[in-house]
């Protein structure tokens, strides 16, 4: 149990001023296929570049369908995505904020819509491998990623934002890191928004607990992240998720 490794530790009240480096991911080698061609049969888990920007990710349907899971090369978040139906036979992906992240037609096109509401024609480049979790942290660098999170948030906010966890068991630990570098991604986000200054000059504390499902609440200067960590990836909320609860404050 975490109980004896991190709760011990002040409730793990972490103001380093360390940096999360998290591993790229390595390169298969890629057989492309040429803007505006579609594949009925497209892989279950394949890479995709954009036609514009040639902005690469993995979309990957088998590890949590009906949900999906998205990942783009250049971030480390793994994005849940919820699909519905489209007319004529194709689907909407979504994230858990209600964003439109994702389309794929009945023939196997996709178009992707981050970064613009038009959206932005994808080409199929390989096979990729389904994407995981990472593996279970010991409790002494699971304290150490706890530090290295809240460090990135306070030199965002420029000011001190503690990051403290209830007790977990080991297995939890692949979310719960999940976790801890998305809250710390939202927040550096959040510093280059001016709409969330008056946010961010209150915020001074971030708590991570478990619950029946994943949630993001904050009340004055607290915001409490909700994991459910039997639920894998679908487990904890988006970066944008926590970006909008914390725009409405």
């Amino acid at each position: 149990m975490f109980e004896g490794k991190l709760a011990t530790l002040g409730g793990l009240m972490a103001a380093a001023v360390l940096g999360v480096s998290l591993p790229a991911c390595a390169q298969p080698q890629f057989h492309f296929q040429p803007f505006g061609e579609s594949r009925g049969a497209n892989p279950l888990a394949a890479r995709y570049v954009t036609s514009v920007g040639r902005r690469s990710f993995i979309f990957d349907r088998a590890a949590v369908a009906p949900e999906a899971l998205l990942k783009f090369d250049d971030e480390s978040e793994v994005w849940v995505l919820e699909p519905g139906p489209l007319p004529g036979g194709g689907k909407i992906y979504r994230n858990d904020a209600g964003d439109r992240v994702l389309q794929v037609t009945s023939l196997g096109g996709l178009t992707l819509y981050i970064g613009t509401p038009e959206g932005v024609p994808v080409s199929i480049l390989g096979d990729a491998d389904e994407l995981m979790p990472p593996p279970i942290t010991p409790p002494d660098a699971m304290l150490l990623r706890l530090v290295q999170a809240a460090a990135r948030a306070q030199r965002a906010s420029q000011h001190q934002i503690t990051f403290t966890t209830s007790p977990m068991p080991p297995q939890w630990s692949p979310i719960l890191l999940e976790s801890l570098n998305i809250t710390a991604d939202a927040i550096v986000k959040l510093s280059r928004d001016k709409k969330a200054k008056t946010f961010l000059a209150r915020l001074d504390s971030v708590q991570f607990t478990a619950g029946t499902k994943p949630d993001v609440s904050i009340n004055g200067s607290v915001m409490t992240i909700t994991l459910t960590p039997s639920r894998g990836f679908a487990g904890r909320p988006s970066s944008n998720r926590i970006m909008k609860a914390a725009l409405k404050r």
